[in-house]
């Protein structure tokens, strides 16, 4: 095969979530020669763009996000080896649910969707002080700052991170994405963060638009 088939057999694998297909592609294009990073590139990623698509589409479910998110790691841990300095992703993203709030099936949807798009997602759980989170992003020298409000009451948390963060000098530092049913963009702009998504699919565009 030509490596535009390889990546193109790797687009496929993801989509019809063939995990199996997909290491036995990683084998065959590693034996070939083709540069490991371009099959993660060019061939998985493509094919988890069009799982993203799909899923906010409500054409797939969670079930289908996990399988491809197998199929898709499960390729890149055969390609990493392979790939001079190792492959380190799209970034780091530290998520979690805000302090005084325990709703955290968005917030896992949204990792289970980070990760399979090629982020490292560090998940700190729900309820989780506003200090734990921003000593654990400097801790682990994160890229973004992900955190969910399920509840109207526990939104300001989203502004004390920021805050926060501004106290301790370090506010360039992360990007910082906040969702949520009763937050909006308006109430993002109001506390200085850098991006607001509405639901699952739409966070991995936004985190995205933001490396990008």
């Amino acid at each position: 095969m030509s490596e535009e088939e390889i990546f193109e057999q790797f687009k496929k694998a993801v989509i019809e979530m063939d995990e199996e297909r997909a290491k036995a592609i990683a084998e065959d294009a590693l034996s070939q020669g083709v540069d490991p990073l371009d099959c993660i590139e060019k061939g998985l990623s493509e094919g988890m763009k069009v799982i993203s698509e799909k899923f906010d589409n409500a054409e797939i479910f969670v079930p289908h996000i996990l399988l491809a998110a197998d199929t898709f790691i499960g390729a890149i841990d055969l390609l990493s080896p392979h790939i001079e300095g190792g492959y380190v992703g799209k970034g780091k993203v530290l998520i979690h649910t805000v302090a005084g709030d325990i709703h955290d099936i968005g917030k896992n949807i949204v990792a289970i969707m980070l990760e399979a798009n090629g982020y490292e997602v560090i998940d700190l759980g729900r309820d989780v002080p506003v200090m734990e989170v921003v000593d654990a992003s400097v801790e682990n020298k994160v890229d973004f700052i992900a955190g969910s409000a399920l509840m109207t009451t526990t939104m300001p948390a989203q502004r004390e991170i920021m805050n926060e963060l501004k106290d301790r000098g370090i506010r360039e530092e992360f990007k910082c994405v906040f969702g949520g049913a009763p937050t909006t963009q308006d109430w993002i702009d109001e506390i200085g963060a850098d991006g607001w998504a509405e639901n699952a699919a739409e966070a991995v565009d936004v985190v995205s638009g933001l490396v990008d």
